[in-house]
């Protein structure tokens, strides 16, 4: 059976506003880091187990993709309490992962980014229930986010006690 012009249309708006939402978190966390990558972060001491700086682009490309079509899917069920507290936290989550950009890189202050990566990591567990309670797959594609935040909380803990 062939989905109707009015399904494929709604799914190509949910499609739009997912990648948006999530394209335009990625910029403004990239307008504050990319522009204190040097000097000041590669000034940093930084632990052993810290990525070249390689790793991060593509890393974050392949989480940003997954965090979209997670949230188109969830975009795409029907409307309940339970989608709509879902796509409350992933929002949540949004404005957390831009804003540690902001408190990490731009403030220079690894402090900070601590400050807002361990409840980050907090609210994207809380958001993976959440999907999972709507969408099962949509959970699991937010399951390699939560592994590189817990592992990035490491590394933003190691880096400012390294360099307190």
């Amino acid at each position: 059976m062939m989905p109707s012009y009015q399904s494929l249309k709604r799914d190509l708006a949910f499609a739009m506003l997912a990648v948006g939402v999530v394209a335009t978190t990625s910029v403004l966390g990239q307008i504050a880091t990319y522009p204190n990558l040097s000097p000041w972060y590669a000034g940093l001491v930084k632990p052993s187990f810290n990525p070249p700086n390689w790793v991060f682009a593509p890393v974050w490309t392949i989480l940003y993709a997954l965090m979209a079509f997670a949230l188109w899917r969830i975009l795409r069920m029907p409307s309940s309490r339970r989608r709509h507290y879902a796509i409350g936290l992933f929002f949540l989550l949004l404005v957390l992962n831009a804003a540690w950009s902001w408190m990490f890189f731009w403030a220079r202050s690894p402090l900070l980014g601590l400050i807002n990566i361990v409840p980050q990591l907090v609210v994207i567990l809380a958001t993976i229930v959440g999907f999972a309670r709507v969408d099962r797959l949509s959970a699991l594609c937010l399951l390699p986010l939560a592994a590189w935040v817990a592992y990035a909380t490491g590394l933003n803990a190691a880096i400012w006690l390294l360099n307190s």
